[in-house]
Parts: structure tokens; sequence; C-alpha cells
């Protein structure tokens, strides 16, 4: 009989345990690697434009500025100011907006071009603002302007309350700030759009959720003390803005309401 030559027989039982542990090891990592593109984990801001690694401090001042620089966005959603709850539905360029105002008592259309506001809206919403004036027959007059593009004056109040909501830099300053400790929170998705959260006073002082995809811009924001949640999107794309045919605009003067 030959010899059985040294190292041919069989290994010892812990010798192949280990074998086998290390075998199955190797095997689940290679899932992993194909599943999370490596046993450590996938970098959540792997093929994105970077801005989640930066400090929150630092996201909001990028998102801040690309809101600026921006020519147009679309914002929707609802707004709470003065226990009075808005929702919105405007269209905002550098040089006006148009849109949808919605309040608990009405609902009216707001298109500026220019410096020249117009408001549409029913002949309800006409005879609320005009209660009490022209001499007692403020509901004649609201007949006239229901239902009609009517150019508000920049001194009456009407302007004073309505502009800012088709002022794109002064509705954003106002919507997108945030109040408390920033912290930089959850990665997401808005609409497909791949999001970093930031956080602020833990969440109380609202949350801005900021593309992570090309231009860092602010995508939803929910604001303080639940005042609202609005939608930013549309960033840079045209808006057409034209005023009212002629026969569609009542030019009401001087003044329009009767408050202060």
């Amino acid at each position: 009989m030959s010899a059985i030559p040294r190292g041919a027989g069989p290994r010892p039982l812990a010798t192949s345990r280990r074998t086998g542990r290390a075998a199955l090891k190797g095997a689940a990592c290679v899932g992993l690697v194909a599943a999370l593109a490596g046993c450590g984990g996938q970098d959540p801001d792997a093929g994105t434009n970077g801005v989640g690694k930066l400090p929150a401090a630092k996201i909001q001042a990028k998102a801040r500025a690309a809101a600026e620089q921006a020519e147009t966005v679309h914002l929707s959603g609802n707004v709470v100011s003065q226990g009075r709850t808005f929702k919105l539905d405007m269209s905002l360029a550098k040089d006006g907006a148009k849109g949808e105002l919605t309040t608990k008592a009405a609902t009216f259309q707001l298109l500026r071009v220019g410096n020249a506001l117009y408001l549409k809206a029913d002949a309800a919403f006409w005879a609320g603002e005009k209660a009490g004036s022209a001499g007692g027959n403020g509901g004649a007059a609201a007949q006239k302007l229901g239902g009609k593009y009517v150019k508000v004056p920049a001194a009456d109040p009407v302007y004073k309350r309505f502009s800012g909501f088709t002022d794109k830099d002064t509705l954003l300053a106002s919507l997108l700030g945030l109040h408390g400790k920033l912290a930089t929170g959850d990665r997401s998705d808005i609409d497909g759009t791949r999001t970093v959260r930031l956080t602020a006073g833990a969440g109380a002082g609202g949350t801005l959720d900021v593309s992570l995809e090309g231009t860092p811009y602010p995508l939803r924001l929910q604001r303080a003390g639940g005042a609202g949640v609005v939608r930013l999107a549309e960033w840079g794309r045209s808006v057409d803005l034209r005023a009212p045919s002629k026969d569609q605009v009542v030019d009401y003067g001087s003044r329009i309401s009767s408050s202060g």
C-alpha cells in the first residue's frame, strides 16, 4: 500500500467550520456589494450635487442663493398669516406673477405685470371690500367689478394687502426663514427629485427640503408653528405675463376700498 501524501487527509473539524464561516461571510459581503455598492453601505450623496455633505447653515445659504438667482418659480400650498389661512397657486417671475389665491371667504386671481396689479374676483368679494363705501351703493358697484380684472391703484389698501403675494423676492424671503438651531435631517425625495432635509429647532422651527440634484433649489417648506406647507417647483421655467385685454379690465381710479 502506498503512503498517503502529507496534508491529503481529512481536515480537522474546527478548521472546516472556520473555513465554512469565512465562505458564508464572503458570500454575504458579495451580496451586499451588489445591493449597496460596498459592505460599508452606500454613500447617500453619491451622484448628487454634494450639498448634503455641507453643514446645515451652508445648505440653507446655498438654497437661498439659488432661489434668489432663479428668474421664476411655481409656488403652491397653504400659508397662515396673522391668523388667516391663504391657499396659494402662484407662478412668480422677476417682473410679475400670476395665479390664484384662496381665503376662507373667497377665491380670486392675481396678475401683476410690472407695477400694474390686477385682481379678478366675484361680486361677493368686491361687495365686502366696498361695504360702507360708494354712497351706500357698494352692491351695484361690486356687480360691475365681479368677473373682471380690476386694475388696483397702487395707493389702495387692496394693493398693499395682495401685491406681496406677487413679489417673488419678498414672498420667498418671508417664507424661507427657519427658526432655531439648524441640523441636517433625512434624505428623501420630492416628486422624484432626491433631497436633503434641514430642520430648525428640532423640527419645531420648520423644515426645508433642498434638492440634491442639479441646482440646490428649495423644494418643500414646512413653516414653523404649523403656519403652512408650500411646494416650490418649475424653477427657471418661463412664465407668460401679459396684461389682460382692455375689454376685460376695469380701471377703478385712485381708490377701491374704503378701509385704510
